[in-house]
């Protein structure tokens, strides 16, 4: 529980009402009540904010006119929120023991204040710094290397000869370092497997989201760099370098080889055909589909918006009549020009 000056001076806002006031948990403005503590970011939810019922609000200074309870002012309110988060996150704390259930090779080095959950697997040679966390039925595989205060969460798969920095957090169920789609066909038209042999390193300050799969290398590293934010439920194949900060929405795949810069902003559902490279501070929007290299920063978008069934299903058969229309429109320029020649 924080009074209200308490979170203006911890977040470097200023309080406007009762400084004593106490706030015990986070609502949003349209399910607060008494005692909650809400935040406005988005002027999309405005008319939510003249009806809440919250103690106090996080908002900017543009808004405090439409607030009918007590707020925070500050010039970012959503990073406020995310820092407030924090104070109030009641996520279970880290045990820094080994759980009798754990299995860990003799040659792994475990840092101080270690966490190893229930069945887990610690392999040959791995390396744990100072207070990571892993998490029940976790495997990091021989070689691996987990850095200071990193988290691996629950039925998380570390390959063999994987890097992961510092203050790293990796979800549930995610797959880092398997093996890459390599295949070649022989003589005989049959798949050839061909090995994997590079790694995967990830930078400090990354997050992964809950069943994501990272696929290592073919000879050299796929390469997560500091910073970036990777959601749930994404494909990133083999060879793959993401650049700092870049963050990726949920249900995104991409092919091998492809190269993303720093500062970028990807949408859900993007796909991205391999062997191209996207320069810094590119945005995609949701549904996009990229199979040619971004060299200019920008917001980039393609895809359909969802219509009345009867309505896309006329415009579908519009869209395929196209080809026959153009041809006829070439027809007739050439008529024109034809006519005209022989005036």
């Amino acid at each position: 529980m924080y009074t209200l000056g308490k979170l203006a001076s911890l977040l470097g806002g200023v309080a406007h009402g009762d400084q004593e006031l106490k706030v015990k948990k986070l609502a949003t403005l349209s399910r607060a009540s008494s005692g909650d503590l809400s935040f406005l970011s988005n002027p999309k939810y405005l008319s939510e904010l003249k009806t809440t019922k919250a103690t106090a609000v996080l908002l900017s200074k543009e808004a405090l006119e439409y607030c009918p309870v007590d707020a925070i002012v500050l010039d970012n309110p959503y990073l406020a929120f995310a820092k407030v988060a924090e104070l109030f996150d009641t996520s279970p704390k880290p045990s820094k023991t080994i759980h009798p259930s754990a299995v860990v090779d003799s040659t792994a080095f475990i840092g101080e204040g270690v966490s190893v959950g229930p069945n887990a697997m610690i392999g040959k040679d791995v390396k744990l710094m100072n207070n990571v966390v892993i998490g029940a039925n976790s495997v990091v595989e021989a070689h691996s290397v987990i850095g200071e205060n990193s988290e691996i969460k629950s039925n998380v798969s570390v390959y063999h000869n994987v890097k992961v920095g510092k203050n790293c957090i990796i979800h549930a169920n995610t797959v880092i370092g398997s093996d890459g789609f390599g295949n070649a066909k022989d003589e005989h038209g049959k798949w050839i497997k061909i090995p994997q042999l590079g790694g995967v390193v990830i930078g400090d300050n990354v997050e992964i989201g809950a069943s994501t799969t990272i696929d290592r290398g073919a000879i050299d590293d796929t390469v997560i760099a500091d910073g970036v934010r990777i959601d749930n439920q994404i494909q990133i194949a083999h060879n793959v370098t993401i650049g700092e900060n870049t963050a990726i929405a949920g249900s995104t795949g991409i092919a091998g080889s492809v190269d993303i810069g720093k500062n970028c902003l990807i949408g859900g559902q993007v796909g991205i055909s391999g062997h191209l490279s996207i320069c810094d501070n590119v945005a995609l929007g949701a549904s996009s589909n990229v199979s040619k290299s971004i060299e200019v920063p920008g917001f980039y978008t393609a895809g359909f918006n969802a219509r009345p069934h009867m309505e896309w299903k006329r415009v579908h058969a519009r869209l395929f009549r196209l080809d026959k229309l153009e041809k006829r429109v070439k027809h007739l320029e050439q008529d024109m020009k034809e006519r005209v020649n022989e005036d």
